[in-house]
């Protein structure tokens, strides 16, 4: 049995007991990436450490930051670091969150001045502790960004707010470039996966966004117990939900006491789900071992506008 430590300040869950009763798998050959640390990269490395700054890139050891930086591209969390809900393939600590920071949202928007950033991302925790779940903080960082770095394009990667239309609301006036809500997986697994989100409430998520004209993004990790066929129905319920842009990623597992690789998708399949969702009429598709939500999210958020152009021609 794989000896699994608890977060701090609480006691392993018994479904974390389970988990850790699989011991922490070996990645195959495909699944590794080569450094290629650019000027833009090592500008950006010697920025953020010197100005103390912080990035999810960096502390989350994403396999993607090489490229990103070189494109001037980096994702934020806010809100904090420890979530009020707890998914299991999720490596953010689930526990009581401090108060609010009022002044996260300029910090933030400094720290993507000075990066001089083409396109940030911000995603944070749920706070369902807050009587607004957060609504203000995310529409406020992403007005702020944008009052400060009028070129710098935003996507905000959300919550469900528990599917409320007037938080979301609120969170959509900011008019961010990108509205990003994942729904992660499929409807059979998704309660024991996502056991504080709701399947069919992050679809309706995706739709109010549409309905407000936001260009509306959405990912699936891959290798948590779901099927082929489900994963095709997931991206047809997306798309038919108003989804334009869509990620697809392999499931890679944080501890031992989060949830099991199911499996390992070879990279003959991210190529086949890319036609795929290509074919069902996404307007941007990254499909791939080691893609991330916020992976090359600039380039898809371009080419989401050429096909609306596209469209009104």
């Amino acid at each position: 049995m794989t000896e699994a430590p608890a977060p701090e300040g609480r006691k392993l869950l018994r479904l974390e007991v389970r988990n850790a009763e699989t011991p922490i798998e070996r990645k195959p050959e495909w699944i590794k990436t080569r450094a290629k640390m650019g000027p833009a990269y090592k500008e950006l490395q010697n920025l953020v450490k010197g100005e103390g700054l912080h990035t999810v890139c960096q502390e989350a050891g994403c396999p993607n930051i090489f490229e990103c930086w070189e494109d001037r591209e980096a994702t934020f969390l806010i809100g904090g670091d420890q979530c009020t809900r707890r998914c299991d393939f999720c490596q953010i600590d689930t526990g009581k969150p401090q108060p609010l920071d009022r002044d996260e949202p300029r910090r933030v928007a400094e720290s993507v001045q000075k990066m001089q950033l083409r396109y940030a991302t911000i995603t944070g925790v749920a706070r369902d502790d807050l009587p607004d779940g957060g609504a203000w903080l995310y529409a406020e960082t992403v007005k702020v960004i944008h009052e400060l770095n009028p070129e710098t394009g935003v996507e905000n990667l959300i919550p469900d707010f528990n599917g409320k239309p007037d938080l979301l609301q609120e969170v959509f006036e900011s008019r961010p470039e990108v509205l990003a809500h994942n729904v992660e997986t499929v409807p059979r697994i998704f309660k024991r996966i996502r056991p504080a989100f709701r399947y069919e409430r992050s679809l309706d998520v995706i739709t109010q966004a549409r309905d407000f004209g936001l260009v509306t993004k959405s990912n699936l990790i891959l290798g948590m117990g779901e099927t082929r066929e489900e994963v095709s129905q997931a991206l047809r319920d997306l798309h038919e939900a108003g989804c334009e842009l869509i990620t697809i990623t392999q499931y890679l597992r944080p501890s031992a006491r989060h949830h099991p690789v199911e499996r390992w998708v070879k990279p003959e399949e991210f190529v086949e789900l890319k036609d795929e969702a290509d074919e069902i009429g996404f307007s941007g598709v990254m499909s791939g071992p080691l893609v991330r939500s916020s992976y090359r999210a600039g380039r898809l958020y371009r080419q989401a506008m050429e096909a609306r152009e596209g469209a009104a021609v």
